[in-house]
């Protein structure tokens, strides 16, 4: 069984609808003072089930959603109950940079999730692998790869380079330049603040080469605008970008139409904005289908591993 939340309707009933279900029927709603109101409105007993939603933004709404349905599928006597959560928000704040005094905002997300009586996590493209250390019970982190890779080979571009926007990236974008055969150019990108982005310089030839910056999550697009513009400067022929998670806050849509960006791909692990669907550089295309042979497997007990690409 699926049950869903507000955030991504349209990527829940896909899911569903590959996997040949009916959603799960569940009542989501607002008190009049903004309070998150959930029902379950059909039998779950005994049931292995899956919540399917990004706790995209609002981010703080979007969890809530998620954690009262999971509590009221376990009052319900669910028999197993997944979070799937493509977009893990919150993901980010990973750890303390230098001592500093805050929190680690992921950490206290995972311990919520499974104080409230999640017993497995699904997840895409987590910001860094090291998360899934953040629970005590299994977490599924599945990867956007096979989407990205099938979209760019039917693109059939030429003279390509993959290129990760900065040094943390690398590994992702090397499996992408190993998987197409080509090669690989780094952005050195120095961080003033956050959200705050400043390309410094590229590493690796360009000249002449269709560049495809690889990364998992688009948020104010300063980075990709930046990486573009240093990529054009340095005789880059064409520049795309290929994003799991498309946050686009801020003026990120705007940033992106008045770049150098030829084209943003993106899944729709996050739904598209007026702004952004209007936008002619930005080009979604679905996840539903990992999601759902993804869901399927670990229903079935069978492997999941063999979706993941190295």
């Amino acid at each position: 069984m699926v049950f869903t939340g507000t955030a991504n309707p349209n990527l829940a009933n896909d899911v569903a609808r590959n996997l040949s279900i009916n959603l799960g029927r569940a009542s989501i709603s607002r008190f009049s003072d903004g309070e998150v109101a959930v029902e379950i409105l059909e039998h779950v007993r005994g049931r292995d089930v899956f919540v399917l939603q990004s706790t995209c933004l609002p981010a703080n709404d979007n969890l809530m959603e998620v954690l009262l349905i999971v509590d009221a599928l376990r009052r319900a006597s669910a028999g197993r109950i997944t979070a799937a959560i493509p977009y893990f928000g919150y993901a980010r704040q990973d750890r303390r940079v230098r001592s500093s005094r805050v929190p680690i905002s992921a950490k206290v997300v995972a311990n919520i999730l499974e104080s409230t009586g999640v017993n497995r996590i699904l997840t895409m493209d987590l910001h860094s692998d090291q998360i899934q250390g953040f629970f005590d019970i299994p977490v599924d982190n599945i990867y956007a790869t096979p989407i990205l890779l099938g979209e760019i080979c039917k693109n059939d571009y030429k003279n390509t380079t993959v290129v990760s926007p900065d040094v943390g990236g690398v590994v992702r974008a090397r499996a992408f330049a190993k998987e197409l055969n080509t090669d690989l150019a780094i952005i050195d990108k120095r961080r003033s603040r956050a959200n705050i982005s400043e390309v410094m310089s590229v590493l690796g030839d360009v000249e002449n080469r269709t560049c495809l910056i690889m990364d998992d999550v688009v948020d104010t697009a300063g980075t990709l605008a930046r990486a573009a513009e240093a990529l054009k400067s340095r005789g880059a022929k064409f520049v795309a970008a290929y994003c799991t998670h498309p946050v686009f806050s801020g003026q990120a849509v705007d940033k992106i139409d008045n770049s150098k960006l030829d084209e943003v791909v993106v899944t729709d692990t996050i739904s598209l904005g007026e702004a952004a669907s209007r936008c002619k550089k930005i080009r979604q295309i679905s996840c539903s289908g990992l999601l759902a042979e993804t869901i399927l497997r670990i229903s079935k007990s069978d492997s999941v591993s063999s979706l993941f690409l190295d």
